[in-house]
């Protein structure tokens, strides 16, 4: 299991994601593009692909100018049948690859909370062991509208979209379902400023947040993390020998 992933800015890291990856002995093939723009350049080379949050906006080209071949490969591995998982960026920029309208501004979160699964959710492999309702971490400013023939997987008061799947195994979650405690813990450590300005106080009641909150969120996130590996199919590999060739 050969799976791409695509960073678009530093130590985001891939938290509950990567257990899940580890438990299926994926292989996993970093693109940092925040620091070289490298992205894959044959989707026969992976089985799935994943794209990651980050700071910047789904449409901001001029500072980002990979975001357009991002949002064409995203579509490519979509198109093939592929595993893709896009979260909050990444579910940001797979909206655009498929044609919605990103919203910027428009639904700001920070912290742990409720999402509700919508019925569609409750039916979806990704959502289903899950209930009606889940606490899970976010992080974000923008959104996004449905793309056209893109089912509602899971949504909140604050964005509508907080989940979709389009065809098998194309999905975006707006919230950080990888995020567990220790990833949280080291956003807390590592960007101690961004925090203080968009959400006075939370560094103070981290600790109590957590401690109400982690718990349920991690649980959360593990089950979302290996439904979604589940969903990857391996496909097989065949290499010629000198003489068949």
């Amino acid at each position: 299991m050969r799976v791409a992933v695509v960073e678009n800015m530093r130590n985001t890291g891939l938290g509950a994601l990567a257990r899940a990856l580890d438990e299926a002995g994926a292989d996993i093939e970093w693109f940092r593009v925040w620091q070289d723009g490298i992205l894959p350049q044959d989707i026969s080379r992976h089985d799935a692909l994943v794209v990651l949050g980050g700071e910047q906006s789904a449409l901001d080209d001029a500072a980002h100018p990979y975001l357009p071949e991002l949002a064409r490969l995203a579509r490519c591995f979509g198109d093939a049948g592929k595993a893709v998982l896009g979260i909050c960026l990444g579910s940001q920029i797979l909206a655009r690859a498929y044609g919605a309208d990103n919203l910027l501004g428009a639904a700001r979160e920070f912290g742990w909370h409720k999402i509700g699964v919508t019925g569609e959710g409750q039916a979806d492999p990704l959502l289903q062991a899950l209930g009606g309702e889940f606490t899970i971490f976010e992080w974000h400013a923008d959104t996004f509208t449905l793309p056209e023939g893109a089912v509602r997987l899971a949504t909140s008061p604050v964005a509508e979209n907080q989940a979709f799947r389009v065809g098998r195994a194309v999905y975006g979650t707006q919230f950080h379902f990888e995020a567990n405690t220790s990833v949280v813990e080291e956003w807390k450590a590592d960007f101690p400023d961004t925090i203080a300005r968009i959400a006075p106080g939370w560094l103070e009641s981290h600790a109590e947040l957590a401690a109400r909150h982690g718990g349920a969120a991690d649980a959360a996130g593990l089950a979302i993390a290996r439904a979604w590996v589940s969903l990857i199919e391996p496909q097989e590999i065949v290499v010629l020998s000198q003489a068949s060739a």
